[in-house]
């Protein structure tokens, strides 16, 4: 019986506004080492790793003298990519996962289909959300953001529900975490599927 190929990428990529170097194993055991300049973003990436248990590397910098924005979209794009490239053809994985996950007073769903065709739909949080500062670089609106980046560059289809919730700290980490989890599932291996799991042989 063959050894299955290691579902590992290791993505760079450098612009003018930052430098990404990431490191993924999708068959890890959630071990991290995160670095991006933007503490809060490394808090949500190492609960990214630790619920979807895939071992990750990222280091990041950038221009976040002006915004974080740039620097924390790249790292979500680079990352999208590298989940991309380890999932090669997707033999045999399990390719749906759905989590609901609490946070104290938050309580976020989300819903994971490894298809090949980017979508995000992204609901239920509070008016105003957006505009909140956290960790004094991170805004709500940088959570949708890196959603958008790692669907559409992995090629997820991805539904996060915003059930309940009033920190926007809780409801960005309940958020990160429902999608880690719901990711875990989505990408297991699956003793019981043969080839790709689609009618149409590809995804």
């Amino acid at each position: 019986m063959s050894t299955p190929a290691p579902r590992t990428a290791s993505v760079r990529r450098a612009t003018s506004e930052s430098t990404i170097e990431l490191d993924l194993d999708l068959d890890g055991s959630g071990q991290s080492t995160i670095e991006t300049t933007v503490p809060f973003f490394d808090h949500l990436l190492t609960a990214f790793a630790k619920h979807s248990l895939i071992d990750l590397t990222v280091r990041a910098t950038g221009d976040i003298h002006i915004d974080a924005h740039h620097t924390v979209e790249d790292t979500a794009i680079v990352l999208g990519q590298a989940i991309r490239q380890a999932l090669g053809d997707k033999a045999g994985i399990s390719r749906y996962g759905d989590a609901l996950v609490p946070l104290d007073e938050a309580l976020a769903q989300a819903v994971v289909d490894i298809s090949g065709r980017p979508y995000l739909v992204h609901s239920g949080e509070p008016e105003g959300y957006e505009f909140h500062l956290i960790g004094g670089h991170f805004t709500g609106s940088l959570v949708r953001h890196t959603f958008e980046a790692i669907a559409f560059h992995a090629g997820l289809t991805v539904h996060v529900t915003l059930v309940a919730g009033r920190d926007p700290h809780h409801i960005a980490e309940a958020e990160y975490k429902a999608f880690a989890r719901a990711f875990r599932q989505a990408k297991s291996l699956d003793p019981l599927v043969q080839g790709i799991p689609s009618t149409k042989g590809a995804l």
